[in-house]
């Protein structure tokens, strides 16, 4: 059910900040930010061999109150959101963050695992994608 990691979402009370720390620990520019002008509610790098999206995202959107523990959420490429949630919840995961659609190709979910756990679930038109160019050259 798993395809990959896609994303990993840090959160930051000064996105700036943080986009400017992880720019010079990863050596590279954050590729997208929103909005474009003023200050960013959301930043995003690639990095890695497969490009993997490492994104900084402002407190104020978080899905966890504000005080508890939250730290980063991991999303895991599936190729239907929908039934990857479903068997989730089917196997004793209660939902988090419910299915919501963060633009052209890319829908998140969340659940929380029996254990306590935030399993993050993504479709992400990009890892495709990127998987897709590896089959090619492979």
């Amino acid at each position: 059910m798993l395809r990959g990691l896609t994303t990993i979402t840090y959160l930051a009370d000064d996105v700036a900040a943080a986009a400017r720390w992880y720019a010079e620990l990863l050596g590279t520019e954050p590729y997208f930010t929103r909005p474009e002008t003023g200050d960013p509610a959301y930043v995003e790098f690639r990095i890695g061999d497969y490009s993997h999206e490492l994104g900084i995202m402002s407190t104020a959107y978080s899905a966890h109150p504000h005080g508890q523990p939250a730290g980063a959420t991991a999303y895991w490429a599936v190729d239907d959101l929908n039934a990857a949630v479903a068997r989730a919840v089917d196997l004793g995961a209660t939902a988090h963050e419910p299915i919501t659609t963060r633009g052209d190709g890319f829908v998140t979910a969340s659940v929380v695992d029996p254990f306590g756990n935030i399993l993050g679930l993504m479709f992400n038109q990009h890892y495709l994608d990127v998987l897709g160019e590896h089959d090619r050259t492979s």
